[in-house]
């Protein structure tokens, strides 16, 4: 059994509308989640958060604080992955339907009202809860370097 994944999210909230982008290439699925990815080892969290953010939707972005931790697993497959969800807002760059992700992973992007959220299927569950409501704070220290 290997290690769980480790990913960073960014919950983007901006004039109460949160950016979300198409969770599977050529719309193989539904799902939406906020935008991040797989983190690179040796590079701190918010570092890869941002070039995660900047891969699938053009925008440049400032993290704030830590929001969720969340976690899932497929039994099915054996993925296990664990995504720190990161406050963040937009510092440059516009939702430009013309941005083409270099993985092509996120091929749409866009941002939801709540009221919008009714019917879209998205992951985690708890996202506006935690996006539009006040959730607890946490405490995120960048990465540090081991010293003997």
């Amino acid at each position: 059994m290997s290690s769980p994944r480790l990913a960073v999210r960014a919950l983007v909230v901006e004039e109460g509308r949160l950016l979300l982008v198409n969770a599977y290439p050529d719309g193989q699925s539904d799902l939406w989640c906020a935008p991040g990815g797989g983190v690179e080892a040796g590079t701190d969290l918010t570092t890869n958060l941002r070039r995660e953010v900047h891969e699938e939707t053009g925008l440049t972005v400032e993290v704030g604080g830590l929001a969720l931790v969340n976690e899932f697993h497929n039994p099915q497959t054996g993925f296990h992955q664990v995504e720190l969800f990161f406050r963040a807002r937009v510092t440059g760059g516009s939702i430009d339907p013309a941005w083409r992700d270099p993985d092509a992973i996120v091929t749409e992007r866009r941002f939801f009202a709540p009221d919008e959220l009714v019917g879209v299927r998205f992951k985690p569950d708890s996202l506006p809860t935690i996006a539009f409501g006040e959730p607890p704070l946490a405490r995120y220290d960048p990465l540090e370097r081991m010293v003997r």
